[in-house]
């Protein structure tokens, strides 16, 4: 008698979707034009203030440089970050604009903060990020988690401006941590979340290094919302931080790469326009 024969191994199963749930590559020119002509329709606004914030090394330092990348069409490195520490490397609140020419920048400015840690007396401090919100914080403040700013601080900010405030809060976070992210993490983000809420700030949220979380991004970071799991972790954060599907966005940030490409461009810009929408919503309504 011969040997029965063995069963064939299943197939893997297919981590694509049928169809990708955001087209971001067809409005890629269209995009990249709104940025770059993008003016605040509020007259007491020259720039609108993109606020930073998520745990160390989400990628906030380096969602700025690649925004700055796109915008000048060649890779930039002006927020330092580092791949290594163990603790938040952006000691300072830091504002960076993005020059358009020689005479002119663009009407967007980025604010990075310290990163939130697990631990009470480590990582930027909350009450700072809601200082930062409503405009107190000077550029260049050294965070101090164990002191957060004083009215009776030299460089307080006493009255600010408009556009000394947030006017569009984002969210960053790594695409393979949402599942790690610590309770006391949760409860630092949620905590700003609602203080941003009760100051009418419009919330967005990036998931970052999508490459590193799944093998089909890094091979083919155009079909990045065909593949499930990144949308099963897109839907994980929006339950995790009570943030709208439509207002998550997966971006691979510029980290090895020497020259640009449109496929990582497309999805910076996409995320970047309903920023830039959003926070010109809020200052529609003010």
């Amino acid at each position: 008698m011969g040997q029965p024969q063995s069963k064939p191994a299943p197939a893997p199963p297919n981590p694509y979707l049928s169809q990708s749930w955001r087209n971001v590559k067809e409005n890629y020119q269209e995009n990249l034009a709104f940025v770059k002509s993008y003016q605040p329709q509020n007259q007491d606004v020259k720039h609108l203030r993109i606020l930073l914030h998520g745990p160390i090394g989400s990628g906030k330092s380096s969602f700025f440089n690649s925004v700055d990348s796109v915008l000048k069409g060649r890779v930039s490195g002006r927020a330092s970050t580092d791949a290594i520490s163990g603790s938040s490397y952006t000691k300072k609140y830091k504002a960076y604009k993005i020059r358009k020419d020689a005479g002119s920048f663009y009407s967007v400015i980025f604010n990075d903060i310290m990163g939130f840690e697990e631990n009470a007396n480590t990582g930027v401090d909350v009450e700072d990020v809601k200082l930062a919100m409503r405009g107190h914080m000077p550029d260049g403040y050294k965070f101090n988690p164990v002191a957060q700013l004083q009215e009776t601080d030299r460089d307080y900010i006493s009255s600010p401006t408009l556009e000394d405030r947030v006017h569009v809060l984002v969210g960053v976070c790594p695409v393979d941590s949402v599942s790690l992210i610590s309770d006391e993490v949760v409860k630092k983000v949620r905590e700003v979340r609602l203080a941003a809420a009760e100051l009418g700030i419009p919330q967005l949220a990036i998931l970052t290094k999508v490459d590193e979380a799944c093998p089909q991004a890094k091979e083919h970071i155009n079909e990045t919302y065909r593949i499930k799991y990144l949308k099963e972790q897109v839907d994980k954060f929006s339950m995790l931080l009570g943030i709208p599907p439509n207002c998550i966005f997966l971006v691979k940030n510029y980290q090895s790469e020497i020259k640009t490409n449109d496929d990582m461009n497309a999805l910076i810009l996409s995320a970047l326009k309903q920023m830039i929408t959003f926070g010109e919503d809020f200052l529609d309504d003010l």
